[in-house]
């Protein structure tokens, strides 16, 4: 005869999945419709103000004059600021040194963060403890306005492009970020490249680079935003109008109201109106952004969460 055991009694809800947190919880259908809402509320809080800049700097000056400044509805569509901006002047060549100075020092602070960030993540590396936490007091400590001033300046930078890119080629959060990235890739990979013979260069370039695509592409736009947006440097250390770059000129244009030299005959016959010329101008400022920014945007949340957490 078989023994029949007694199954433990069952309480109720004793084998149902135990509560989940709040925020992962389905939202409710109020729930999604609340968040439509704000979300639509800053999307419009975002997009209306650029919105009205591009209509602006696309409005003729009688189309300007009537709406009292800035125009929401257009009324019609001319090219005559931008085709006045691009023509040549100084717009012209502040827009090319920004984009210049934009591309040399991206290709300058990623390389050095890239070299650096890897030697760091090497834990058989020469002093990299001790250089690490150089690195890391120099983002609660910093020298100040003056003695940098006064480093510029002795080392003969003032008036010079080498200027713009120096003072602020490196950012130990970028490193640190690149660092944990780093760190994150397979030992065991890296020391098979090494058996086989692969130096340090060869490594970083064919192996732990290809990687690291994610982290890399987003570094590269935070580079490259900061010397595209940069203004205080060149307002420090540039005498020289003709070396500004676009950010000062824009922000020369819309303290003084007034439009670039050159285009005052243009202003006078009635064909253009300077609150269009600073609108286009901010449109030239914001574009190569605004194209950008979309390309590297599913490269955010591997590259800097990654990076973040690991090492």
């Amino acid at each position: 005869m078989t023994a029949v055991i007694d199954e433990p009694a069952r309480t109720p809800g004793r084998w149902a999945a135990p509560p989940r947190p709040v925020w992962e919880e389905r939202p409710s259908g109020a729930g999604l419709a609340g968040k439509g809402i704000a979300l639509s509320f800053a999307c419009l809080a975002i997009l209306f103000p650029l919105w009205i800049v591009l209509v602006t700097s696309l409005s003729s000056r009688k189309t300007i004059d009537e709406s009292g400044g800035l125009v929401m509805v257009p009324k019609g569509i001319t090219f005559v600021a931008y085709r006045e901006l691009l023509s040549g002047g100084q717009v012209t060549r502040a827009a090319v040194v920004s984009v210049l100075i934009t591309l040399v020092g991206t290709l300058f602070s990623m390389g050095v963060s890239v070299l650096c960030a890897y030697g760091l993540s090497r834990s058989g590396s020469l002093g990299h403890r001790w250089i690490l936490m150089i690195l890391l007091a120099t983002m609660f400590f910093s020298a100040g306005l003056i003695p940098t001033y006064l480093l510029v300046q002795s080392l003969g930078l003032t008036d010079t492009y080498l200027a713009l890119i120096l003072p602020s080629a490196i950012s130990v959060f970028n490193i640190l970020v690149l660092r944990g990235f780093f760190t994150g890739i397979s030992q065991e990979l890296i020391d098979s490249a090494r058996i086989d013979g692969a130096g340090e260069f060869r490594i970083l370039w064919q192996i732990v680079m290809p990687l690291s695509r994610a982290v890399l592409a987003v570094i590269t736009l935070f580079y490259a935003v900061g010397y595209w947006s940069a203004w205080f440097n060149a307002s420090l250390y540039l005498n020289d109008q003709d070396m500004m770059p676009l950010q000062n000129v824009m922000i020369q244009l819309v303290q003084k109201q007034e439009a670039p030299v050159g285009m005052g005959q243009a202003i006078k016959t009635g064909q253009l109106s300077a609150l269009a010329v600073q609108m286009a101008v901010m449109v030239m400022a914001l574009l190569p952004v605004a194209v950008l920014s979309p390309f590297v945007q599913k490269h955010f949340k591997k590259g800097m969460l990654t990076g973040a957490v690991k090492g």
